[in-house]
């Protein structure tokens, strides 16, 4: 039975899918989503999570071994190609520079936040996306390194191949984490599918010298929670009746979709577990979440998920953003403003050019001194990639926000994607009469930064 949780004497209704008092066992395999009942019975459903483990520290690491145990932060700004510390032993290996050498998070002064952090650093309580200067109370003595995602998505193009030499149907969730189906691939069946994520962490770590952890279960729901419980490089299967003993006793949080705000009513309805979040009938849920939010948090509870795992998918949008170490200003500060903007601007290009798109929509984004964030954007008839382009209609955006303020962070958006070769058809074609082109360059623009 569930332990801890006050639910020792609750069992499953099947009928009703809902919890009612009795002796009897919670949960049938057949309440979650990939098992059926059929004459011919297919294989189980096998959904892997695969998750590098501390992905941005453990790169730093094959380059700096001699910070192994050491509690180590990356973030802050990106990696300079004259960066101090490398020019200082330029021409010796990076194996060789003194650890008293590196920087300390203690010296940091700046609004930068966390990237992510090495294990050792985790256990003082730090974490992904808290600001530097809080994370240097906590641990003074962690040492600090800039980002280098050059080399971050090198080692993600690394371990994804090894992936698909071994399953090839893997959806790409970002640079340090994939879903793939198990279900048919050699291997994928036995002990759960432990076999194969075992071959698939050794192959891993041969190829890149890099850890993963792995969680295995009938759908992406549950594997995405699986892959988190025995970091880092563990294996974890959830099984289609493990859903009492393994799900239930964890927080409604552990469930991805559930966040701050969410958790936070939960909570205030006295929802505490997922366990608790099942008990509550589906009827109340929608009545208290709505009728689409309310329904997915019943089927999560339950452990449902029928979602495919998706080898090919089109982005939405490209952005790029950036948090300043200081307030700037648009008047004081223009000069400084105007070299960010442009480089937004020239980034975003260089990810939609590298990546084969354009885009109608393009988009600012905003956030004053007082944390509060102002979008603007505009949609043009005819995509566009280059950086001059998205600069101009980004810079009349600007003409619709107030500047009066200082800011702490300035982003360029491109949406309303296409194809580089869709975009050239639409380019050929020209503009629809009476339709918006590309803006025009005016006086006004400019001076804003």
């Amino acid at each position: 039975m569930l332990e801890g949780a006050g639910f020792a004497d609750w069992s499953l209704s099947l009928s009703q899918g809902c919890l009612c008092r009795s002796g009897q066992r919670l949960v049938a395999a057949s309440t979650i989503a990939g098992v059926t009942d059929s004459a011919e019975t297919p294989l189980p459903r096998r959904i892997a999570h695969l998750d590098m483990d501390a992905f941005y520290a453990s790169v730093e690491l094959l380059r700096y071994p001699q910070l192994k145990g050491l509690p180590l932060v990356i973030g802050g700004g990106r990696r300079a190609p004259d960066n101090a510390l490398l020019q200082r032993y330029a021409g010796q290996p990076l194996s060789a520079i003194p650890v008293a050498e590196f920087p300390l998070l203690k010296d940091y002064t700046g609004r930068g936040v966390i990237t992510t952090a090495t294990y050792a650093a985790r256990q003082f309580g730090i974490g992904s996306a808290m600001g530097l200067m809080k994370a240097a109370r906590l641990c003074p003595q962690a040492i600090l390194l800039p980002v280098d995602f050059a080399e971050y998505r090198r080692y993600s193009r690394l371990f994804k191949e090894v992936v698909l030499s071994m399953a090839p149907l893997m959806e790409d969730r970002g640079v340090d984490e994939v879903y793939i189906d198990f279900t048919d691939v050699p291997g994928g069946q036995r002990q759960g599918g432990r076999s194969l994520a075992r071959l698939m962490q050794g192959a891993i770590a041969d190829a890149t010298g890099l850890s993963c952890s792995i969680g295995v279960a009938p759908n992406k729901l549950l594997a995405k929670m699986a892959s988190e419980f025995n970091k880092p490089q563990g294996i974890s299967i959830v099984q289609a009746d493990d859903l009492q003993a393994l799900i239930w006793p964890l927080a409604c949080r552990k469930i991805n979709g559930i966040g701050p705000k969410s958790e936070a009513k939960l909570q205030a309805l006295g929802i505490e577990t997922i366990a608790d979040l099942a008990a509550r009938p589906r009827a109340w849920l929608l009545q208290h979440f709505g009728k689409s939010h309310g329904a997915w948090l019943h089927e999560a509870a339950w452990g449902r998920d029928d979602r495919p795992v998706v080898t090919e998918s089109e982005p939405v949008s490209m952005s790029r953003e950036t948090t300043f170490e200081r307030d700037l200003h648009a008047r004081e500060d223009r000069e400084e403003l105007g070299a960010v903007f442009t480089a937004l601007c020239e980034q975003v290009a260089a990810d939609l050019q590298r990546k084969g798109y354009s885009g109608r929509t393009i988009g600012i984004k905003l956030r004053y001194a007082d944390f509060k964030t102002a979008t603007r954007d505009i949609t043009l008839e005819l995509p566009v990639a280059d950086a001059a382009a998205i600069r101009l209609a980004a810079g009349q955006c600007l003409k619709r926000v107030p500047l009066a303020q200082r800011l702490r962070l300035l982003g360029v958006r491109v949406g309303a994607l296409v194809r580089s070769g869709d975009a050239q058809a639409l380019l050929a074609q020209g503009p629809r009469p009476g339709t918006r082109q590309r803006p025009v360059a005016d006086p006004y623009t400019a001076p804003l930064f």
